[in-house]
């Protein structure tokens, strides 16, 4: 008969090596106070950045959807799972990114892996910033396409992978908009003119940059001007946006291309009406309501400096995502640990997700907490960071 032994020993080791973190049952909403185990703490590890998931446009439109049309879409987009409430969601998402067309999954992972294993074939090479996300890299792995990586944002090397793969049938550069574990931002303008001089397709993740960076939340491509001029546009319609699912904008042939080849669109029944319809209420309150946003950059530089000024180590941090970085993996979970002792929670990040000798504790500044919040989780982070020899 067969056993575990394998996966047991497996656990023993991460636990060794302080690595082992079991899942955190909350006995509240998702929201920037949260109750676990009975005791109410400050939440800086959620990607609710402008705060949607409680906002009264989106839960009236989710419940007039569930009466309307029921909780589910009864099939896959292809047979009868496209009801008009996702076609009015994707419309409305394409003007709202000044693309000809989107096409919705039901999340971000989904997308990356459908979409990437469905434009490369083995003719074709792919590009891949190092620190890219997991969902990149596994739709990569799902390609028969050759594929090079280049280090963490570095152009020179760049250049030098396009100069290098001239003889294959179609070249992508693939990179996150923000990087989800550094918070810091692509160099977007130079890797589109590296493009442009190599003729290379762009593709661009802007999972944490979604709600985040552009006018209104529309993301990397909108922050730094480069409307058409970036091929593919992958986004996201949970963090930011508060709900669930994900979504790629493009040319309209893109669109017709991925709903006859992507695998996670075709085998995968659609979003339930509820979501679709939050989802287009968040689109609408983005666009109706810029100062989300630009609180949600005030509270980030407000807390950045006074981190700064305690003498953390934030990395490369640009964005709300705002590392601190502690080393080993045992030490960044004592941290955590640490501050969830004095009432913050900050979810500890170590190995495999970053380098083993990179762990660090990963805080996500929101439009929601107050002055008087963002003080109370420095004052708790001195405390703590003191007494773990951070500071």
């Amino acid at each position: 008969m067969a056993d575990w032994r394998v996966l047991t020993e497996e656990m023993e080791r991460l636990k060794l090596e302080g690595r082992y973190r079991p899942l955190s049952v909350w006995d509240s909403r998702s929201d920037k106070w949260m109750t676990i185990g009975g005791r109410k703490v400050l939440q800086l590890s959620s990607n609710n950045y402008l705060g949607l998931t409680h906002h009264p446009e989106l839960k009236a439109a989710a419940k007039e959807a569930v009466d309307e049309y029921g909780v589910g879409s009864g099939s896959v987009r292809t047979i009868t799972g496209t009801l008009d409430i996702h076609d009015e969601l994707e419309r409305e998402l394409a003007a709202f990114k000044g693309t000809e067309s989107t096409l919705v999954f039901q999340s971000g992972y989904a997308t990356n892996v459908g979409v990437l294993s469905s434009i490369l074939g083995p003719e074709d090479v792919v590009i891949s910033d190092e620190l890219n996300h997991a969902s990149i890299i596994d739709g990569i792995r799902l390609t028969k396409a050759s594929r090079k990586v280049y280090p963490h944002k570095d152009m020179d090397a760049l250049e030098a992978e396009l100069r290098d793969s001239g003889g294959f049938r179609q070249r992508v550069v693939v990179t996150d908009g923000v990087f989800s574990m550094d918070g810091d931002i692509a160099p977007l303008p130079d890797i589109v003119a590296l493009c442009e001089k190599y003729d290379a397709l762009v593709y661009v993740d802007d999972a944490h940059a979604s709600g985040v960076l552009g006018r209104s939340g529309k993301g990397s491509t909108d922050h730094f001007g480069l409307h058409g001029r970036v091929h593919v546009q992958v986004g996201t319609l949970s963090k930011a946006v508060g709900v669930a699912g994900g979504y790629v904008a493009g040319a309209q042939v893109l669109k017709d291309f991925l709903i006859h080849r992507a695998r996670s669109f075709l085998f995968s029944t659609s979003a339930p009406p509820s979501v679709a319809a939050s989802c287009l209420a968040a689109v609408r309150v983005l666009k109706n309501h810029p100062e989300l946003v630009e609180r949600l950059w005030d509270n980030t530089r407000y807390f950045r400096e006074k981190l700064l000024s305690l003498g953390f180590d934030t990395g490369a941090s640009e964005t709300p995502i705002i590392p601190i970085i502690c080393g080993a993996p045992e030490r960044t979970m004592r941290f955590s640990d640490a501050l969830l002792a004095e009432g913050v929670f900050a979810q500890g990040i170590v190995y495999p997700t970053v380098a083993m000798d990179k762990g660090r504790v990963r805080l996500i500044v929101t439009a929601m907490h107050t002055r008087e919040e963002l003080d109370f989780a420095a004052d708790a982070m001195s405390r703590a960071g003191k007494a773990q020899g951070l500071i």
